[in-house]
């Protein structure tokens, strides 16, 4: 996790090294994504590997019983360990602006206050394009590349949405 700058000088939204011309945004939001299919997607998982684990284990058990209880522990320590990064996702918060037509997500944060509080100042800026410069730090920043997939089997990749890690 690291931290942004938001910025409003001259006119000009500045995200990081992202430039939007106040005059030419059309709409300012937020969106989430929601963790929650994620981690029970995760806990179902689990369970087959659980199972998985258990027979895999059984079978090499029949060889040699400290083999079979290697199997086990190691194929449950391993599912564990995925299932507990599944379940300490936490929801993601995205500051959405609308120029010319085009959706972006400007910037994501883990705090929905952060994003809340950006949306009241752009849209500020936007309507009083001629107040001093405003400097916003988010402090709560989420990096990283967005994968959106649409249809049952399309995958689209956007590199480098929101604010780069430092």
């Amino acid at each position: 996790m690291t931290s942004g700058e938001v910025r409003i000088n001259n006119g000009v939204l500045w995200i990081d090294s992202e430039a939007y011309p106040l005059r030419t945004i059309s709409h300012v939001g937020s969106r989430w994504i929601d963790p929650k299919p994620i981690k029970t997607a995760a806990v179902r998982k689990f369970i087959l590997r659980a199972l998985l684990c258990l027979m895999i284990a059984g079978i090499a058990g029949s060889a040699s019983s400290a083999l079979g209880l290697f199997v086990f522990l190691g194929g449950m320590a391993l599912a564990v360990w995925r299932l507990a990064l599944a379940l300490k996702l936490q929801p993601l918060y995205g500051l959405v602006l609308n120029t010319a037509g085009v959706q972006h997500d400007a910037i994501w944060s883990m705090d929905q206050n952060e994003i809340g509080k950006l949306v009241e100042v752009i849209t500020d800026a936007i309507g009083h394009p001629d107040t001093a410069q405003t400097i916003f730090n988010v402090n709560h920043v989420v990096g990283g590349d967005i994968i959106q997939q649409y249809g049952a089997n399309n995958i689209g990749k956007q590199v480098g949405a929101g604010v780069k890690s430092h």
